[in-house]
């Protein structure tokens, strides 16, 4: 899943983003308010994070923006006013939580998937399932047929978007874009490669294939239908 951090303190910052990579999620990350209303404007994300007291624009003025423009992306506040008026001011615009500096990470990474959670439609602590293939978000737990996957963070990431998607087709360009961030340096192919890797986790030695390649569009998870059969 793919985030956008607007905190000025740089140490911060920087550390966010590297507890946030570990964990599997693709982070952009910018100092200035004004820089985050520009990145929102043409770039997608499955959550925000903001501190409040920013330089160019505070988080008030970035929520509104949020807002204002119809999108319903999940918006977790950080802040050192602990105050109710600052809290229901932000409620009020369209916030979906606050977190208090200085906080913990665990806290902050649990708040996170308590927010993407709720924009899937998914319950909080929820496993997702597709055919004999379980993912535990919370432990990031992968099984198949009651047998344990070990993932990297990168290939979690990738297979928790095609699970929370399954039946969708998602082309190379969205999967990208939702995985990896402005700073992938990488080959073109990166979507394919990664795919690859899961499909020997996932489907190798398998009678039953989960991830399908739809021609001309892109990657889909499903259960094999006749047709995928037919492939096969």
């Amino acid at each position: 899943m793919r985030i956008l951090l607007a905190e000025d303190e740089r140490d911060l910052n920087a550390i966010i983003v590297k507890k946030l990579t570990e964990e599997g999620y693709s982070v952009d990350a910018c100092y200035d308010g004004r820089d985050a209303i520009d990145i929102l404007s043409y770039t997608e994300y499955d959550a925000v994070i903001l501190d409040i007291m920013m330089p160019g624009a505070d988080g008030y003025t970035v929520l509104r923006h949020i807002r204002g423009a119809g999108k319903t992306t999940p918006v977790l506040f950080l802040t050192a006013r602990d105050s109710i008026p600052d809290r229901v001011r932000g409620l009020d615009l369209g916030a979906n939580d606050y977190l208090v500096k200085p906080f913990s990470f665990d806290e902050l990474s649990a708040r996170i998937r308590v927010l993407t959670r709720t924009t899937y439609g998914v319950s909080a602590g929820s496993v997702i399932t597709v055919g004999d293939l379980s993912m535990d978000c919370a432990s990031h737990k992968v099984t198949r047929g009651g047998e344990e996957i070990v993932l990297s963070s990168k290939e979690f990431a990738l297979l928790e978007y095609l699970m929370h998607n399954s039946g969708v087709v998602l082309s190379r360009e969205k999967i990208e874009n939702h995985i990896w961030n402005f700073d992938y340096e990488g080959g073109t192919n990166v979507v394919d490669v990664y795919i690859s890797y899961l499909r020997r986790k996932i489907d190798d030695g398998r009678d039953v294939k989960l991830i399908h390649t739809v021609r001309g569009r892109g990657y889909v998870l499903r259960e094999s239908t006749r047709r995928d059969a037919e492939k096969q």
